[in-house]
């Protein structure tokens, strides 16, 4: 029996130097892939705040903004008012006093709806500020799956 007890017991085929090797080529590439992909979360949360930082940076003036066309509305309506009252004490008669409503309800309303348009152009600026960070790294996302 020569011819088999040596054959069944050989590991001849196992080579342990290259398990080492396929082991130690197949964790460096992990090790490269994990770096890579650290980099690119660390790039994501990096841009991810900028755009978080600067959407509250334009949310806060836009506020701003819209609160002082609000401040200035009422400062209007309340002086405009008051310049009403102070004619009215002033009538001498029901005619001059209808005159006088009249022509007060008319610029009230003319204001109102400029004074309403400004607010409008005010927060509509404010939601494009607000939003456009946002798109601006979408885009940037999408294009970098487009590249890839």
């Amino acid at each position: 029996m020569a011819y088999g007890t040596d054959d069944i017991f050989s590991f001849s085929a196992f080579d342990p130097a290259r398990l080492t090797d396929s082991f130690r080529e197949f964790a460096e590439k992990g090790a490269v892939q994990s770096r890579e992909a650290y980099a690119k979360v660390k790039a994501a949360t990096e841009e991810a705040s900028k755009t978080v930082e600067t959407t509250l940076r334009s949310a806060q003036a836009g506020s701003v903004e819209v609160g002082l066309k609000a401040i200035e509305a009422l400062r209007t309506n309340a002086d405009l008012s008051l310049s009403h009252m102070e004619a009215l004490l002033g009538v001498k008669s029901v005619s001059e006093f209808v005159e006088l409503q009249t022509a007060f309800i008319r610029k009230q309303a003319e204001i109102t709806v400029d004074q309403a348009r400004a607010i409008q152009d005010a927060t509509r600026k404010l939601a494009e500020a607000v939003s456009q960070p946002g798109k601006d790294a979408a885009e940037k996302v999408m294009s970098t799956f487009k590249a890839a």
